[in-house]
């Protein structure tokens, strides 16, 4: 798993970009710096959005309850911010 523990300061706005229904549960970073982050659920009733959570917690090194998505619920391009 890509490693974002860097970004992880209070405050900040982190850009992603879903893909559900992938083949496996992954955090990556582009060349130009774009977040993707792929898991395996469906997009339905907010399973893909806890997934999303879960593994972009995992990859900053912070708690889940610390991120709030901002935008994007039903986006694939969602903006997610880190609580104090």
């Amino acid at each position: 798993m890509t490693d974002l523990s860097h970004i992880a300061q209070p405050g900040a706005r982190i850009p992603v970009r879903v893909t559900p229904r992938a083949s496996r549960n992954a955090v990556t970073v582009d060349d130009d710096g774009t977040i993707r982050i792929h898991v395996t659920v469906v997009p339905e009733g907010g399973k893909a959005n806890a997934a999303v959570v879960k593994l972009l917690s995992k990859a900053l090194g912070v708690a889940k309850s610390r991120l709030t998505l901002v935008r994007g619920e039903t986006s694939r391009d969602k903006l997610f911010q880190i609580d104090p």
